[in-house]
């Protein structure tokens, strides 16, 4: 085993990058005429889904700038493959808007704020999740009516939240990095000496009711009783069970697929965990639309019964796909892309789901695909962007830079990041002109999509 270099010696490098990639060089958004038809990517991406489900995809994204952004993870990866980068490395959400910033259950059920949605997580330039959050706060705020200089403000808070955090990572043993979190009663109790009254009550209300979205509400909500069986409930075309998708015996092989795929899963679990998911039994099996970029990716609500009809689990089977990122950032490690989701959420979050795994399946067309299995709800809560005032939403950023830093100094050279950052404003300046610029771009390639459903180039489903 060699010795790596010191942690002078990455701070050194760190600040030495400054001179190769100067930090207001962050600014830039160099769109040009080469720049790729947004419509054209995220056509390539339809081809590959579930086609009834795309139109529903388009519609999603057509209802504003904000949710065009959400769907748009493959425009962006392109975009920001154009943007300068230091070269130095860490694990990408890459998908790191603000809404994928939430509240979250440990094992140990204490209520986590941190990072959610790795679908697109690889090993990339730590500036491309910096950058896609910032750039979702402009959005965000644009649609909110936020003035320029109150956005300026919200995406500078993030920023500097980001660096300043990155700062003290820096400095910290590198256990104490990788047993960092941020528990949700500290983050509550920090927050409510800085928000008004309403703020806090809404704040209080949110993990009020993210404590009741677990498996126990899910249950109830989806499912129903027939015939002294419990079945989950259809509510096409977004929930539709196996029995109303496919004549019985395609839909006998695929139930019977979807039963291999949780079964088989539970290799990629730990020892213990396995253990518990083999207490349970798989009773019935429904499609689902989620999200919004991922409408029309195989998506599949298992519902597991233990000791009795009282006692439930519903997991979610989710196609992963290759990342949007791998074009630029190279490709994935991992030859499953089920596997690529799973071990970027673990390096990723403080503490992930105990059902998280993955699997590969051989559908009734014959073609392989890989999934990730998870709960389905286990304690989640959002912040509802529009719902933010200029207050709630600076404090919110502030979380969120401080989240991303967490994620990222536990894969990256965080002495390297932190040193390239250095105390002042510049990079916090730099991705405020940023955001304002590819904001605007975000909006011309929602307009695009607008005209291409107009003239009739792609079909899009009204939201229901």
């Amino acid at each position: 085993m060699t010795n790596g270099p010191t942690a002078q010696e990455r701070a050194e490098q760190g600040r030495a990058l400054r001179s190769e990639v100067p930090r207001s060089r962050h600014a830039e958004f160099p769109a040009t005429d080469g720049r790729a038809d947004p419509i054209d990517i995220i056509e390539r991406q339809s081809a590959l889904r579930v086609p009834e489900l795309v139109p529903i995809r388009y519609g999603r994204m057509l209802e504003s700038p904000f949710r065009f952004y959400r769907g748009a993870a493959a425009i962006m990866a392109a975009d920001l493959a154009t943007t300068p980068s230091t070269g130095l490395r860490t694990q990408l959400c890459g998908d790191a808007h603000l809404l994928n910033f939430r509240l979250l259950a440990s094992p140990e059920r204490h209520l986590m704020f941190d990072l959610n949605d790795f679908d697109e997580t690889l090993p990339g330039p730590w500036e491309w999740d910096v950058k896609r959050l910032a750039a979702s706060f402009v959005i965000a705020g644009r649609g909110n009516g936020f003035s320029e200089s109150v956005r300026a403000d919200i995406v500078r808070a993030a920023c500097a939240s980001y660096r300043e955090r990155m700062r003290q990572y820096a400095d910290l043993r590198t256990l104490e990095v990788w047993y960092a979190h941020a528990d949700m009663a500290d983050v509550q109790a920090e927050e409510e000496q800085e928000l008004g009254s309403r703020g806090r009550a809404g704040l209080s209300r949110i993990v009020a009711e993210a404590r009741t979205h677990d498996t126990v509400q899910a249950f109830r909500k989806l499912t129903r009783k027939s015939g002294g069986r419990v079945r989950i409930a259809a509510d096409p075309p977004l929930i539709v069970p196996l029995d109303d998708l496919l004549p019985d015996a395609e839909r006998d092989e695929l139930e019977d697929q979807i039963r291999g795929v949780i079964q088989g899963y539970g290799h990629s679990l730990r020892s213990d965990h396995r253990r518990l998911l083999e207490q349970y039994r798989v009773v019935d099996v429904a499609r689902k639309v989620v999200g919004v970029g991922s409408v029309g990716t195989r998506c599949w609500i298992v519902l597991m019964l233990g000791k009795d009809p009282e006692d439930p689990l519903l997991l979610q089977a989710k196609e992963a796909d290759d990342s949007v990122l791998a074009p630029y950032a190279g490709a994935s490690a991992h030859t499953n892309q089920g596997e690529r989701v799973v071990t970027g959420q673990r390096l990723m979050q403080a503490a992930s789901d105990i059902f998280l795994g993955w699997e590969r399946a051989t559908g009734i067309d014959g073609r392989q695909r890989d999934f990730y299995v998870r709960q389905l709800r286990d304690w989640k809560g959002i912040m509802p962007a529009d719902m933010m005032r200029p207050v709630g939403m600076r404090r919110f950023a502030v979380r969120c830079g401080a989240t991303l830093a967490r994620a990222h100094a536990r894969s990256g050279d965080r002495i390297a990041i932190a040193a390239y950052l250095g105390r002042g404003t510049v990079f916090d300046e730099a991705l405020v002109r940023f955001a304002e610029r590819y904001a605007d771009q975000n909006e011309r390639d929602h307009q695009a999509l607008v005209e291409a459903v107009r003239e009739g180039r792609v079909t899009a489903q009204p939201p229901g």
